[in-house]
């Protein structure tokens, strides 16, 4: 087995280990993103079996003093010859460079779209105390304390009654 495979086998083993699944899991919503997920994590586990078993199992040594007492040492050796003149191809990667600039584009992408997430989830849960705040003083708020927060909402009336225009 190449080293380069067997390299490929131990990172993918190892990222398996870091990936928090059920705490991304936490983070969905819609049953969709949920089934979409969980197809994802099985596809991702079923890849890293693949790799862990196929891949990471180096070949047992022949044993060739075995078959040479079997057979003989005259068809042993010529099997050992032919053996040893194998030359395993050594994997090459073509396809990583091609995905690695798009990969790490989605990586930066991805950043900015959780920045935005982390902003607009900010602005709003100030947004939903805001409302929880008005809902608890609604009953007993004067108008004055209402435009208060509510400054355009003032001056949209002070024009309809400086105008006379009373919605009919």
């Amino acid at each position: 087995m190449s080293g380069t495979v067997k390299k490929v086998t131990d990172v993918a083993f190892k990222a398996s280990k870091n990936i928090d699944w059920d705490g991304m899991a936490k983070l969905l919503v819609s049953d969709e993103a949920r089934k979409e997920f969980s197809s994802l994590r099985r596809a991702f586990e079923e890849v890293n079996s693949a790799l862990q078993t196929k891949f990471s199992q180096e070949p047992e040594p022949i044993d060739w003093e075995y078959y040479r007492k079997g057979i003989g040492s005259r068809l042993v050796d010529m099997y050992k010859e032919a053996y040893d003149s194998i030359e395993i191809p050594k994997f090459v990667d073509t396809v990583t460079p091609q995905y690695k600039p798009k990969f790490d584009a989605l990586l930066v992408e991805l950043k900015e779209a959780e920045e935005k997430s982390l902003k607009e989830s900010e602005r709003l849960e100030k947004e939903i105390a805001e409302v929880r705040e008005m809902k608890q003083k609604i009953c007993t708020m004067t108008a004055d304390e209402y435009f208060e927060k509510h400054p355009e909402l003032r001056k949209k009336f002070d024009d309809e009654i400086r105008n006379d225009y009373w919605g009919y």
